[in-house]
C-alpha cells in the first residue's frame, strides 16, 4: 500500500469499525475511536509534504493495479501540485469536524462519526484518482454518506434537503458518465485520464464533452444558476455536515474542471470561457447581494460560499498563471474559512438552538473568547489582508485585470459586498448591549471548542501571512496545465 492508498483507506477502515459498534451506550468509546481514526488519517498524509517534488508537473506517489480487467479499468492513483493540498485539507477538516461533533451528537454516534470518516476517505480518492471510472466511483460514492448525514441528523426539513442534494448532483453526473464512455471509445478502450488529455478531438466533440462535464461540475461547485440546492442543504444539515460540504465537497466540482474540462476540451474551454466568466461574475455580484438580505446565519454563509466559489471558476477561465493559481488558492482558503464560519454558527446553535440573526445581539459581553475567533473568521470571509481569504481573491482579481480590466473591476466589487454582509451579520450578532436573557445566559467556549477554533485560526492566519508553501507546490503544475490548454488540438 502506497501513501495515497493509506490516505484513502485509513479513515474508511476506522469508519467501518465504527459502524460495527452499534449501540449508543458505547458512545464514549466510539468518539475516541473516531478521533484516533481522524488523527491517523491526517498523520498518513503528512509524509506527502516532505517527499513532494515541486520541480516537476508529473504525477507523484503513483499506484497502479488492475481493477476491472475486461474494460481495462485500473486502480490508478497519483497527485500533482494541483491536487496535493486537497488531500491534506480533507484530512485536516475531517479531524476538526470530529472534534466539533464530540458533544453535539448524542444519537447514533457511531454511524455519524463513521459516515464522516468514510466520506473523508472517498473525497481524498476523488483528488487522487487517475482512472476515469475510479474517479467517477469515488465522485458518486461521496453522495451516500453526505445524504445520510443530512437525512438522519439534519433539521426539520432534512428529508427534502437530502433528496434535493442527491438528485441535483446525481442528475448532473449522469452526463459525465456518458462523456467518460465516449472518451473510452475515442481512446481505443482506455480509461486513463492522462491518455484522454492527448486525444485529438474536433471542436464539436470538445463542446459536447465540455457541457457534459459542466453539468456535473457546475452543480457541485455550485455555479449560478444551479446553486439553489446549497442554501436549503446547509440550513438543514448538522453543523459538521455543513462544514465538510462547504470546505471540501464544493471543491470536487471545481477540481473536476481542472482535471477534465480544461485539459480534455481546451478549444471548447477557450470558446466558452465568456460564458464561464459571465456565470462566475453573476455568482460573485448577484449572489453576494442575495446574501445581504438573509436573516438566517447559515443561509447567509451558504450564499457567501457560492459567491466565493465564483472567484474560483473565474480564475480558471481567464487562462493566466496568476488567475489559475489564485483559483486553487481560493479553494484552499475557502476550505478553512467556510468551515470556520459554519462551526462558529454551530457553537451558538448548540447553546440557543437558533440560527436567526435577530435572536442574538451583544454576544461579545458573555462570550468574549469566542467572539475573538468569530471576528477573525469574519475578517477572513471579508478578504482582509493577512488572512487566508485575501490571498486567493487578490490573485484572481490580479489575473482578471491582466486579462480584462472590466472583468477585474467587476470581480473586485465582491470584496465590498463580502464585507457588507459579513460585517452586518457580525455587528448584529456579536456587538452592542446584551439583547435578551438567552444571550445573557450564554457560556463562553470550553477547551474542546477552543481547540477546534484554534486549529482553524492558525490555518487561516498562516496561509494569510505566508502563502508561499501553498503556491510553490502548485506553480509547476499550473504552468504545465496552461501550456497544455494553450495548444490547440484541432
Amino acid at each position: 500500500m502506497g501513501l495515497l492508498s493509506l490516505a484513502i483507506w485509513t479513515p474508511i477502515f476506522f469508519g467501518v469499525v465504527l459502524l460495527a459498534l452499534g449501540r449508543d451506550d458505547q458512545a464514549r468509546v466510539v468518539r475516541w475511536i473516531a478521533l484516533i481514526g481522524a488523527v491517523a488519517g491526517l498523520a498518513v498524509t503528512l509524509p506527502l509534504y516532505g517527499a513532494f517534488d515541486t520541480t516537476t508537473s508529473a504525477m507523484q506517489f503513483v499506484e497502479k493495479a488492475p481493477w476491472i480487467d475486461q474494460f481495462k479499468v485500473n486502480y490508478h492513483l497519483g497527485i500533482d501540485g494541483i491536487s496535493f493540498w486537497f488531500v491534506l485539507l480533507t484530512a485536516f477538516i475531517n479531524l476538526v469536524v470530529i472534534i466539533a461533533s464530540w458533544e453535539s451528537i448524542t444519537e447514533r454516534v457511531n454511524q455519524y462519526m463513521g459516515a464522516f470518516l468514510i466520506l473523508s476517505g472517498l473525497m481524498i480518492g476523488v483528488f487522487c484518482a487517475l482512472d476515469g471510472i475510479l474517479f467517477y466511483t469515488f465522485f458518486e460514492a461521496t453522495l451516500i454518506p453526505m445524504y445520510l448525514i443530512i437525512g438522519i441528523w439534519g433539521g426539520p426539513n432534512k428529508i427534502y434537503a437530502a433528496f434535493k442534494f442527491f438528485l441535483y448532483t446525481l442528475l448532473g453526473s449522469l452526463l459525465m458518465l456518458v462523456a467518460l464512455v465516449f472518451l473510452y471509445t475515442k481512446s481505443g478502450g482506455s480509461f486513463d485520464i492522462a491518455t484522454w488529455h492527448k486525444l485529438p478531438l474536433s471542436l464539436s466533440s470538445q463542446t459536447l464533452l465540455f457541457f457534459a462535464f459542466f453539468a456535473a461540475f457546475a452543480v457541485k461547485v455550485p455555479m449560478w444558476p444551479v446553486h439553489t440546492w446549497l442554501p436549503d442543504v446547509h440550513v438543514e444539515a448538522p453543523t459538521g455536515g455543513s462544514a465538510v460540504l462547504a470546505a471540501i465537497m464544493l471543491k470536487l466540482g471545481a477540481y473536476g474542471f481542472l482535471r477534465f474540462s480544461l485539459p480534455i476540451a481546451p478549444d471548447a474551454s477557450h470558446k466558452w470561457a465568456w460564458l464561464m466568466i459571465g456565470l462566475s461574475l453573476i455568482a460573485v455580484i448577484y449572489v453576494g447581494l442575495v446574501a445581504m438580505v438573509q436573516q438566517d446565519m447559515k443561509k447567509l454563509v451558504a450564499y457567501s460560499s457560492v459567491a466565493h466559489m465564483g472567484f474560483v471558476t473565474l480564475g480558471f477561465f481567464i487562462f493566466n498563471d496568476v488567475g489559475l493559481a489564485g483559483g486553487i488558492v481560493q479553494m484552499i482558503a475557502h476550505g478553512f474559512v467556510s468551515a470556520a464560519m459554519f462551526l462558529s454558527i454551530g457553537v451558538l446553535y448548540d447553546r440557543m438552538h437558533s440560527r436567526q440573526i435577530a435572536s442574538y445581539g451583544g454576544v461579545v459581553n458573555t462570550m468574549p473568547n469566542f467572539t475573538a475567533f468569530a471576528m477573525l473568521f469574519a475578517m477572513a470571509n471579508c478578504g482582509l489582508p493577512a488572512t487566508a481569504g485575501f490571498v486567493g481573491e487578490w490573485m484572481v482579481i490580479l489575473g482578471a485585470v491582466k486579462a480584462n480590466f472590466w472583468v477585474g473591476l467587476a470581480a473586485a466589487s465582491a470584496l465590498i459586498f463580502g464585507a457588507a454582509y459579513t460585517l452586518w451579520m457580525f455587528k448584529r450578532v456579536y456587538l452592542g448591549p446584551v439583547a435578551n436573557d438567552h444571550v445573557r445566559d450564554l457560556v463562553d467556549i470550553n477547551s474542546r471548542e477552543f481547540l477546534m477554533l484554534g486549529l482553524l485560526a492558525i490555518a487561516v492566519l498562516f496561509m494569510g501571512l505566508y502563502p508561499k508553501p501553498f503556491t510553490d507546490i502548485m506553480n509547476t503544475s499550473v504552468a504545465d496545465l496552461l501550456k497544455h490548454v494553450a495548444v490547440s488540438k484541432l
